[in-house]
């Protein structure tokens, strides 16, 4: 069997390594256009902040690794053409400029995604960078050294994470996004306040409701970034507007979303035979809406590119969709959410309740406690929990991952509050948090 991998970040590796152990007699050659694989660019904002000191720590693999378990790992290989009825690709050496053609028997599209980047007047000015691989970084941490003014576009995770780095490290940062609030795919207005008020109070600029026009230079680089509401100096720009999936090589031969990610079925299989795909070029099932969506997380493609292993030759594993869980760190607060906000419930014309709580996470009588607070959202009739949220100093969001497995098994509200969790005064209260929320809905 001969099998062909076109790239090789998260769902890539989880593939290859998996059919590699699965079927030790598969024929299995990578092609990354790359000169490096499976680094992890959700690390890159600790790496820019210098938490992370050892960058090679954020790499999980290597073609030397890959290559213990007889796959062939052609680095700086772009693929050209493929063509998923005859079952082949042309590809082309970066390096030698030869271009030659390969068969398959087997197709595993994990490509990946690229960041958006507006046709804005300027954007080809020096120092507008982007964040997402291994030489942005790179890059992002070179460029950050001799500037004090740095503005950020794009107020999603890697955005905030990346403006929380450089506040950290004495730069003057300003954070500028068209919605009215920070992370708002993420978290009700409840959460991103509290998060909004550690930036303000750190002296970061947050710019919302503001729409990116042009960016002015001097010299050739970047000096000020203008919105339809006012100006700000930069020195240093970073666009963090959002993902689009690599996807272009298969336009017209595989069903996709309107966005361009891969259709796939319960078992990766896309619309071609023998042709399967994980991972930020792949749709994902959103188990609160039911429907196929665009959902680019370092987890979900994991999980993907796992199951293409498995199913590779026979139907064996079926992906039980994602809750789009996810976490993040602002300064002393940990947030996590899972599911459906509030405000996104609604926009899918959902008619939702919604149970906040706000408790001290273990007795009074402790010599240490944190309150936390825990927002539900579930489903009017039924109470069928659709989303949560959470927020405290002390880090407690694991808990969104016990409402992950609420929201995939369907529980209700009701039976929230009687789940059996333990009870140690070191940990928790009698009534844990999750059982109050359950507890406190209507």
């Amino acid at each position: 069997m001969k099998v062909a991998v076109i790239g090789c970040t998260h769902a890539g590796t989880a593939a290859i390594i998996n059919t590699a152990k699965l079927y030790p007699d598969a024929e299995i050659t990578v092609y990354e256009r790359n000169d490096n694989i499976s680094f992890l660019s959700c690390g890159i904002a600790l790496y820019v902040g210098g938490i992370v000191k050892d960058v090679q720590g954020l790499f999980y693999s290597s073609p030397e690794e890959l290559g213990k378990l007889g796959v062939t790992t052609k680095m700086k290989h772009d693929v050209l053409e493929v063509d998923t009825d005859k079952k082949k690709l042309r590809v082309k050496n970066l390096d030698t400029k030869e271009e030659f053609e390969d068969s398959f028997d087997k197709l595993i599209i994990t490509t990946g995604s690229w960041p958006i980047v507006p046709p804005i007047e300027g954007i080809n000015l020096e120092n507008i960078l982007l964040s997402k691989n291994f030489y942005h970084s790179n890059s992002i941490i070179e460029k950050a050294k001799n500037v004090k003014n740095i503005v950020v576009v794009g107020a999603g995770y890697i955005g905030v994470e990346l403006v929380e780095a450089f506040e950290m490290n004495g730069k003057k940062v300003t954070l500028i996004d068209a919605e009215e609030r920070i992370m708002n795919k993420y978290l009700d207005k409840e959460f991103t306040d509290i998060a909004e008020k550690e930036f303000s109070d750190h002296g970061v600029k947050l710019a919302l409701g503001e729409k990116v026009v042009k960016f002015e230079g001097e010299n050739g680089k970047v000096s000020k970034v203008v919105t339809d509401k006012g100006s700000y100096e930069a020195e240093l720009v970073i666009l963090c507007i959002g993902f689009r999936p690599n996807t272009e090589l298969f336009k017209g031969q595989l069903d996709m979303l309107p966005n361009g990610a891969i259709i796939v079925d319960e078992y990766m299989h896309t619309s071609k035979e023998g042709v399967f795909a994980a991972g930020d070029s792949a749709s994902v099932i959103y188990n609160p809406t039911g429907k196929r969506q665009y959902m680019p997380l370092a987890t979900n493609a994991v999980r993907m590119g796992t199951l293409v292993a498995r199913n590779l030759v026979k139907n064996t594993t079926k992906y039980i969709g994602t809750q789009g869980t996810s976490g993040i760190k602002i300064y002393e607060y940990n947030i996590a959410s899972t599911g459906l906000t509030e405000e996104s419930a609604k926009r899918e014309g959902l008619e939702v309740n919604t149970v906040t709580i706000t408790d001290n996470y273990r007795p009074e009588f402790m010599p240490t406690y944190d309150a936390v607070t825990v927002k539900v959202v579930y489903e009017k009739e039924s109470k069928v929990i659709l989303g949560a949220q959470i927020c405290s100093k002390t880090d407690l969001t694991q808990s969104i991952n016990t409402l992950s497995v609420c929201i995939q098994n369907k529980m209700t509200v009701d039976e929230l509050a009687f789940v059996d969790f333990f009870f140690q005064p070191h940990f928790n209260k009698p009534w844990n948090f999750l059982n109050l929320a359950g507890l406190n809905a209507e």
